[in-house]
């Protein structure tokens, strides 16, 4: 019996589950640790600096290369090409550093040894002598030291706000300070290079931007594109910390590969990994905003201050998309944002889910609850009122029309349905009568824009080949790291041909088999890819139709696809009879499609345009409970409701809701990121960071999907994309905590929690609120 007969007839819309998820659970998903290695594979591992800034006056390597098992070491001399592994193409970041290092933790050298364990030794054995130099790792200290910036910024601008400022009854002034987080994928960074004949290379890299580190390694070995092929068959985590961290570690290997002419393989420890990757941007951000009687946002003017590390990296789109978030789900009659992309000395952000949006929106929800305070008010009144409109008050903050908007059905729903009002209640009698333990309980909504905000990454390519037997081989440029895209599009490829799932075999996707491709990331894998294989379907099924029209005398007009084959007038032909047939009279089988997103432009230099293909919209309803005496807390219920349009796969969808929403509440409360006085980071390891346990589900947790939702653009199926939104729905986590510390002084203040909100910041909270009543 087939292994796979249990998911063989599930086409599209249908539960189904993760084609690897038997080999997760049995521990025979091959990943990239798991390969057998090629006879004689050496084996590479990083020196890292231990100086957040310095400049390097010497390296001695002579204790390294003296040790058992060293073959030698990869400095910047040994790069034949470009030094820059940039993913900005700003040319502001060395393979190595160069002649000065900014931050603790940043790879200086590469030791290559027989043995992975021999090169971790050697590479603490070298001597490196610094000069120090002077260095600042946050935010405010980075605005201190007079605001050095590592990309362009960008300013939104929409309506008079001093006008508007000026005139509101009401202002609400703060700054909110919001964390990073570390990506903490299962798998770490990881490659593998095995050299070829010629200058060709194949590297086998963890990473969501294969076409990207292609591009990098041809031009750190000085030969073209075409001599390097990248594969990736699946990773064990990416979360967007392998859209551009990957470079590194692909380059090394490739540059010792082609050295030494022997494959090289390159793992870092957690720990290493940690400190020499970047991480989700830490933000503060500063606002004014003007509000009116009933809650009413009348002007925003805010300034959102990054953490961009020592290089560019992707912190530019980041603090771009974080402006493009600055509404959320509300009108604002004016407003301005303006980004700060901070040079810092720690290591360069980068990409993380959400991707600079989970930030916007958090502040925005910050100065709802402080309307919602001062005017004694549930924040979900303050909400609703400030939603878009439908037909007027929907232009966001960069000129585009809000033309989808479900928000609000979307929150009747949930508030309905989760019994929020009675809750809200029950929690409000709660805390008149409990001294230690306090409530909250919050309700908010998330709208996030789909699509890459650069616009050329919108686009997709994808192979498909029908063998005569006809069984079918899908290629795409869509990388899997878990979330199930590679079920997702054999899916859409099955629905296609109208044949079962189990005749889809799924392959690993190649720079070789689909070139030029764009990061699996932006939520945009599905659209884009599940798009470009059902055009390259659609291709060949017309090779098909027309053969078959032919072969049997009859019209095409009469040929018609059914599940199982084609119908040619009265006689059904199955696929596999129909494709071996069209092999026998030298029909073309195979397609490459390819897919651009419509409809999209953006104009930086203005703050003009229509980025977004459209938008996806959730809420949720989070109930917790605290101990005003220690700060601890349980999330103790939650509630969401999620549009995914008319969903590809719910039972993936749903695991991404659950998952994305875990995440995001690791983000907001536990998961915090310290650097110390002499700027290193010490929250390196699972020891000191801390990612959600099993034990942090909440104990009630009903997920939805909107199945009503169906997207009024032509998506492949109808659907949305799901892999960031459901991020931020965690922030009604923050919220109902802010309730619960606010209701120590009888909610008359604000409880402005920065994030994360730990155990330590909930107890400060509660002082700060004891202190205010007192007074």
């Amino acid at each position: 019996m087939n292994k796979q007969s249990d998911i063989s007839l599930a086409t599209l819309h249908v539960p189904t589950r993760h084609d690897s998820g038997p080999k997760h659970v049995t521990g025979t998903a091959e990943y990239i640790d798991d390969m057998v290695e090629p006879v004689g594979t050496m084996h590479a591992y990083l020196g890292l600096s231990t100086r957040p800034h310095a400049e390097i006056l010497g390296m001695d390597f002579s204790e390294v290369l003296a040790a058992p098992g060293v073959i030698g070491v990869l400095t910047n001399d040994d790069v034949p090409g470009e030094l820059d592994i940039s993913s900005a193409h700003v040319h502001d970041e060395p393979l190595f550093a160069n002649g000065e290092v900014h931050f603790w933790g940043q790879p200086i050298f590469a030791v290559i040894a027989e043995t992975r364990d021999q090169a971790r030794r050697a590479a603490h054995l070298a001597k490196v002598d610094y000069q120090d130099l002077p260095f600042f790792t946050d935010v405010r200290s980075a605005q201190a030291a007079g605001g050095q910036q590592v990309t362009k910024p960008l300013k939104l601008e929409r309506g008079d706000v001093e006008a508007g400022l000026a005139a509101a009854p009401h202002r609400a002034k703060g700054a909110v300070a919001i964390g990073g987080q570390d990506h903490f994928y299962l798998e770490g960074q990881i490659a593998l290079a095995v050299p070829g004949e010629d200058e060709d290379v194949t590297v086998h890299s963890s990473t969501q931007h294969p076409s990207e580190v292609q591009l990098i390694v041809a031009h750190a070995l000085g030969i073209r594109q075409n001599a390097v092929t990248i594969n990736v068959r699946r990773m064990g985590g990416g979360f967007g910390g392998k859209e551009t961290q990957g470079n590194l570690f692909a380059v090394v290997a490739a540059l010792a590969a082609k050295k030494w002419n022997r494959a090289c393989k390159i793992r870092p420890d957690r720990d290493d990994d940690m400190s020499a990757t970047g991480k989700r941007h830490d933000f503060v951000v500063d606002y004014d905003v003007g509000y009116d009687e009933d809650g009413k946002i009348l002007a925003v003017d805010a300034v959102y201050g990054a953490r961009g590390g020592f290089s560019a990296d992707l912190t530019g789109p980041v603090t771009d998309r974080a402006l493009f978030h600055c509404d959320n789900a509300y009108w604002y009659p004016a407003v301005r944002a303006r980004s700060e992309p901070l040079y810092t000395n720690t290591v360069s952000n980068t990409a993380f889910r959400g991707f600079g949006g989970p930030q916007g929106m958090v502040a925005a929800e910050r100065w709802v609850e402080d309307i919602a305070y001062a005017l004694g008010k549930d924040p979900l009144e303050i909400r609703k009122a400030n939603f878009y409109g439908t037909d007027t008050n929907n232009v966001t903050p960069y000129h585009q029309r809000v033309e989808d908007n479900i928000i609000h059905r979307v929150v009747e729903e949930l508030e309905a349905s989760s019994d929020y009002q009675a809750r809200r209640q029950a929690v409000l009698d709660f805390n008149k009568s409990s001294a230690v333990l306090k409530k909250g309980i919050a309700l908010t909504p998330v709208k996030f824009g789909i699509s890459f905000t650069a616009t050329w990454y919108n686009q997709a390519g994808a192979l498909v080949h029908v063998y005569r037997d006809g069984s079918i081989h899908l290629s795409h440029g869509g990388t899997e790291m878990g979330q199930g895209l590679y079920i997702k599009v054999a899916q859409v490829v099955a629905e296609a041909f109208g044949v079962n799932l189990d005749t889809v075999k799924i392959m690993a996707t190649s720079t070789g088999k689909v070139p030029n491709t764009s990061a699996t990331a932006a939520s945009s894998g599905s659209d884009l890819n599940g798009m470009a294989a059902w055009d390259a379907c659609e291709q060949i099924k017309a090779r098909m139709l027309t053969h078959a029209a032919k072969l049997y005398d009859a019209e095409e007009a009469d040929c018609r696809w059914v599940t199982g084959g084609l119908d040619v007038g009265e006689r059904h032909v199955p696929f596999a009879e129909l494709a071996a047939s069209a092999y026998m009279n030298r029909v073309q089988l195979s397609a490459a499609g390819f897919y651009k997103t419509p409809k999209i432009h953006w104009d930086r230099a203005t703050g003009r345009g229509h980025p977004f293909y459209y938008f996806a919209y959730g809420a949720s309803v989070s109930e917790v409970t605290i101990d005003t005496l220690t700060g601890e807390y349980t999330v103790d219920r939650v509630d969401i409701l999620h549009d995914v349009g008319k969903s590809l796969n719910p039972a993936i969808d749903i695991g991404q809701v659950e998952g994305g929403f875990i995440q995001g509440m690791g983000w907001l409360t536990t998961e915090e990121l310290v650097w110390d006085d002499e700027g290193q980071l010490r929250t390196h390891a699972p020891s000191t960071y801390k990612i959600p346990l099993a034990s942090d589900v909440p104990p009630i947790f009903n997920v939805q999907l909107a199945e009503w939702s169906v997207n009024r653009e032509p998506t492949i199926g109808r659907s949305k994309a799901v892999g960031e939104p459901p991020l931020m729905l965690a922030i009604s986590v923050v919220e109902a905590l802010g309730m619960a510390v606010a209701s120590v002084a009888d909610y008359a203040i604000a409880p402005r929690l920065d994030m994360p909100v730990t155990p330590e910041r909930v107890l400060m909270g509660v002082e700060r609120m004891r202190k205010a009543r007192i007074s």
